[in-house]
């Protein structure tokens, strides 16, 4: 479930944190390092479950709704015929019988993580769009439908509402850094027609390639700024964002010592990471930096690599 991007976005962030820190002895800061690395994936996969969960909450909010509207008074039509048409939702049924699912949320105590006065409102902000209207009104279910529409209230009515996002800042620890992991996540999620496991979400290749990568990048430090120095030119490395050398740092590691990442999918994941990270010249600056030294390595035969099955 966990792409690699989101694993090179997380030891960015580690790495970012280690650099912050008081100089230690390498092997400290490699377990130190370990430690906030894996404190990361985990909180970022229980941010990523929540908002599963919400969006399974809100659906399920018809049913609630229904009945309160039928049991007032003087119930009007209306009231007397609410859809829970929502609520029985192909995929928000398989998510509710998925057991990685259940289990990741009861061990990890995610429900108190859910106001019910949000569900509300974006349940009654939902109800009201076109979209909406329209899912109800068809008469035969399709499996895109019923994804398109959990879509649509992930999308428009989550993620745009300001408010919303100001209480999961407020709320949810780590949301605010980790709101463009949860995106991503969220996007393979949407566009996954597999079963998901939520209790292994990442798994053992990628965790080892993780931190694989962070302490290759810690351990090698010296000889990729050795490469990285004369390609500065005018730049004043002290001038240059952070982010942006650990980037470098990260890429060089790949072409070097992780053969079976072909560098060409190395150089576009950290360009793209640089999008999102980093100042709006970054993504070209990496771009420029990575593409340059690489032609170097490759000129003195430094660049081994291998062919490998799947996606890197």
């Amino acid at each position: 479930m966990i792409s690699r991007r989101n694993i090179r976005v997380k030891v960015m962030q580690t790495l970012y944190v280690l650099a912050a820190m008081e100089p230690g002895e390498q092997e400290v800061i490699k377990k130190t390092g370990s430690d906030i690395l894996d404190d990361k994936l985990n909180r970022s996969l229980d941010l990523f479950t929540i908002a599963i969960l919400y969006i399974t909450r809100i659906a399920q909010y018809a049913q609630l709704d229904a009945q309160q509207r039928s049991s007032k008074y003087l119930p009007s039509e209306d009231d007397k015929h609410v859809s829970t048409k929502i609520a029985e939702n192909e995929l928000v049924q398989r998510i509710m019988g998925n057991s990685t699912f259940n289990a990741k949320v009861k061990d990890a105590h995610l429900e108190q993580y859910i106001d019910q006065e949000w569900v509300k409102k974006i349940y009654q902000q939902l109800i009201k769009t076109s979209q909406y209207r329209q899912y109800i009104a068809a008469e035969e279910r399709n499996s895109a439908a019923e994804k398109e529409l959990l879509q649509f209230i992930w999308e428009k009515q989550m993620l745009e509402h300001e408010d919303l996002q100001g209480f999961f800042n407020d709320e949810l620890p780590g949301w605010e850094d980790d709101r463009d992991m949860i995106i991503m996540l969220m996007s393979n999620f949407f566009k996954s027609n597999s079963r998901v496991n939520f209790i292994d979400l990442i798994s053992t290749e990628k965790r080892e390639y993780a931190h694989a990568l962070l302490h290759t990048v810690i351990d090698k430090e010296e000889y990729c700024m050795e490469l990285i120095n004369p390609k500065l030119k005018s730049w004043d490395t002290e001038r240059v964002a952070l982010i942006d050398l650990l980037l470098l740092r990260m890429g060089l590691c790949e072409f070097l010592y992780f053969p079976t990442i072909p560098a060409k999918v190395t150089i576009n994941e950290f360009i793209e990471i640089a999008k999102m990270y980093s100042t709006p010249q970054s993504a070209q600056f990496v771009n420029g930096v990575l593409d340059n030294i690489l032609k170097d390595l490759q000129k003195e035969n430094k660049i081994n690599k291998q062919e490998r099955n799947g996606k890197s």
